[in-house]
């Protein structure tokens, strides 16, 4: 099992709710998403970073000393370096060095499954290493294996530049035409009349648990970050009758590195067409606040700060005090306390949903002709369907139906509209 040591970094500078404290726990939970083992977590406070080291001479040689006496494989800061200060880092320390970004890059890279998610990892990767591929050193000789080296987008780092950037820019197009892709599906639900709705949260709130107790979708689920990469999509049925679509999305992290939010645009995308975000909080982390701000400014970054959102207040079979639900669902809009694990609530989180809908549901009565059990069926598909009765020369029909299937059923000149 490959050794770690965490430098957690602070800037005195920053003013953001995480404290010092909170970043090394986060990043111990990354690191041992990898498999790995952390030996130690030392902290570092500074003013501002050096330029050629990111912390101060005296610090790096102490790490060294650490790494000496304890055996440590690999070094990995919670602050992202440069290129230069990586190398810097690696000639004194003499250890494989590595950064929060390349970090999670690896964690990703475990996690990709799909072709697209191996795609969009590999991209990440490469626009990462290539203004890094600078110089000699251990930095780019890892062909031995560990945090950093693995995954859909390693390379020997000795290779062509031009042969990266040739890679970079067919890998952009091949996830361009998935975008493409993507927007066609999604047309094409709107087309059909199905609402769609997008589990959003910090990684490991419960999203594909959530997911799984709604469709059954058997979604991977574990006490780890960043286990659901690849999106998924389920259909679900409402008790109105309404079909809708829920989507499972990547989780969002504090700091969480640009060129991951670029790199997974295509994926993200689906966020920007959802008509109800499903906000998820795991309300027994104790920065619960903290990460209820990042998704919103991740939210924001997007652009859908504005999209309809219910807020599921999740995992509240681990709350040891149950009374503190009482300050949440008064401090988070439209929250439903549940637990997706043990199905606990989930009922009042769907009606929620349903009253979200209601605007988009119209109440009709109608006279169909025989011939047309195409549209009885339709009614039955997208809509919930009340009464119904058959005669010799017609059928009588009352449903909830969503506006737009309506609007386009009053076009039809058999259709009898009461």
């Amino acid at each position: 099992m490959e050794k770690v040591l965490i430098v957690t970094v602070k800037l005195i500078s920053e003013k953001d709710s995480f404290k010092i404290e909170d970043i090394a726990q986060e990043m111990e939970q990354l690191v041992r998403s990898t498999q790995a083992e952390v030996v130690k977590n030392i902290y570092c406070k500074l003013q501002k970073p050096t330029p050629n080291l990111y912390i101060g001479t005296g610090k790096a040689e102490e790490i060294a000393y650490l790494c000496q006496e304890n055996n440590i494989d690999t070094v990995i800061f919670s602050c992202d370096l440069s290129g230069t200060q990586q190398r810097n880092l690696e000639e004194i320390i003499q250890r494989k060095t590595i950064d929060r970004t390349q970090l999670i890059l690896d964690i990703f890279a475990r996690h990709a499954l799909s072709p697209e998610g191996k795609a969009q990892v590999e991209l990440a990767q490469l626009e990462y290493l290539f203004p890094r591929l600078v110089g000699k050193g251990i930095m780019l000789s890892r062909l031995g294996g560990g945090i950093g080296t693995r995954g859909p987008g390693e390379k020997k780092l000795e290779v062509d530049r031009r042969k990266i950037k040739r890679r970079i820019i067919k890998l952009k197009e091949y996830l361009k035409d998935l975008s493409r892709h993507r927007r066609i599906i999604r047309k094409k639900r709107k087309e059909e009349n199905i609402f769609t709705v997008a589990l959003v949260g910090y990684t490991n709130a419960g999203k594909s648990t959530l997911l799984n107790a709604f469709t059954e979708a058997g979604q991977r689920v574990d006490d780890a970050l960043f286990t659901t990469l690849d999106p998924l999509s389920r259909s679900f049925k409402l008790q109105s009758g309404q079909n809708i679509v829920i989507s499972d999305t990547v989780g969002f992290l504090h700091n969480l590195p640009h060129t991951l939010i670029e790199a997974f645009k295509a994926t993200l995308e689906d966020l920007q067409d959802a008509d109800l975000l499903i906000h998820v909080i795991d309300v027994s982390s104790p920065l619960i606040y903290a990460h209820y701000q990042v998704v919103l400014e991740v939210l924001k970054e997007l652009g859908i700060e504005n999209t309809s959102r219910i807020t599921a207040l999740n995992k509240i079979d681990l709350l040891e005090d149950q009374t503190i639900l009482e300050r949440y669902q008064k401090d988070f809009p439209l929250a439903v306390p549940i637990s997706a694990k043990l199905k606990i609530n989930l009922d009042l989180l769907l009606e929620k949903i349903e009253l979200k809908l209601m605007p988009n549901l119209i109440h009709i009565k109608t006279k169909l002709p025989l011939k047309r059990m195409d549209l009885v069926n339709l009614f039955y598909e997208q809509g919930k369907v009340e009464k119904i009765s058959f005669s010799d020369k017609e059928i009588k029909i009352e449903a909830n139906l969503p506006k737009s299937l309506v609007n386009n059923l009053l076009k039809l000149k058999e259709i009898e509209n009461n």
